[in-house]
């Protein structure tokens, strides 16, 4: 996207647009320093800078980040997401398990997120990886629940090892939750999800369930694509009959002129209704407002 000043315009003028409770203070700079300078110094990465999260100032104020394994380019193109794509993703560097290992336990982090990229140049599509760093975790703070967000392991090199193998593996490992997104409505897949499949990520979290029924499932979705309450409510349907058990509602922020538009912004009173229909379908768990994302207040409970 070029940098022009019709463009610059356009763009101050969509922000300026958003509906005030979309609107938040990023926070003090003491407060983002500390955890800003332990990511940095160590070049690890977290999803609330690739991915331009709205709440990485509350997060860091509190001292806590969702790791973003892997590198920060993906091997998908999905039309919503901020995280970097479109060229080669960079060598997995040796260190990075302890180098988070390092970042969570200088953070004090009781419940820490690992997330990645997608990795489809990988053998195993980086499935292998999620148990190093859970690993290095575990050696140096066992005491810490770890969350993993993962993508589908679909695709990519490594024929040999299949999907189902790559999730097994990752269970294997016994993270407290198995977190996969199927981010948008069954409609909307093709348009917002380049490179991934509805039944597919279904498929995922019912897997995880058939390898271990103790571990905790969950699923988020991102709205403000075009989706219908109708919709959102068959989706959370579809999560309950393969046993998710919790659950993320958001809306989508265009990160940039580049990305899909914003097609609804759904109210706060939209959310509460949402997430209260979530909890009669009896999901264990429920994040559902405007500024929700996957891995908000992950570790605590209902």
């Amino acid at each position: 996207m070029t940098n022009s000043p019709s463009t610059s315009q356009q763009w101050r003028s969509e922000i300026t647009a958003l509906p005030s409770w979309l609107k938040r203070p990023i926070g003090k700079a003491s407060e983002l320093s500390t955890v800003q300078r332990i990511i940095k110094q160590r070049n690890i990465h977290t999803i609330c800078e690739e991915g331009r999260c709205p709440n990485r100032g509350e997060c860091y104020a509190q001292k806590t980040a969702t790791f973003l394994l892997m590198g920060p380019t993906c091997t998908r193109s999905c039309a919503f997401c901020q995280v970097d794509k479109g060229h080669a993703p960079m060598a997995l560097d040796a260190e990075e398990p302890q180098k988070v290992a390092e970042a969570v336990q200088l953070l004090g982090l009781r419940y820490v997120v690992l997330t990645s990229v997608a990795r489809d140049d990988l053998f195993d599509g980086g499935a292998s990886w999620f148990v190093k760093v859970i690993d290095a975790i575990r050696q140096n703070t066992p005491e810490t629940q770890i969350e993993v967000l993962t993508p589908d392991f679909w695709g990519g090199k490594g024929g040999e090892i299949t999907q189902k193998e790559r999730v097994a593996t990752v269970v294997a490992a016994k993270p407290v939750c198995y977190n996969h997104n199927i981010e948008t409505v069954r409609r909307l897949q093709g348009t917002v999800r380049r490179g991934a499949k509805y039944e597919r990520s279904l498929t995922v979290l019912q897997w995880v369930k058939q390898f271990d029924p103790n571990i905790a499932t969950k699923s988020g979705l991102m709205l403000g694509h075009g989706e219908t309450e109708t919709e959102i409510i068959e989706t959370m349907k579809d999560l309950r009959a393969v046993e998710c058990d919790r659950i993320t509602l958001g809306q989508y922020m265009r990160p940039s002129l580049d990305h899909l538009p914003v097609q609804k912004y759904w109210t706060p009173d939209e959310f509460e209704r949402l997430g209260e229909i979530a909890r009669s379908m009896g999901f264990s768990q429920v994040r559902s407002g405007p500024l929700v994302r996957s891995s908000y207040h992950a570790g605590e409970p209902e």
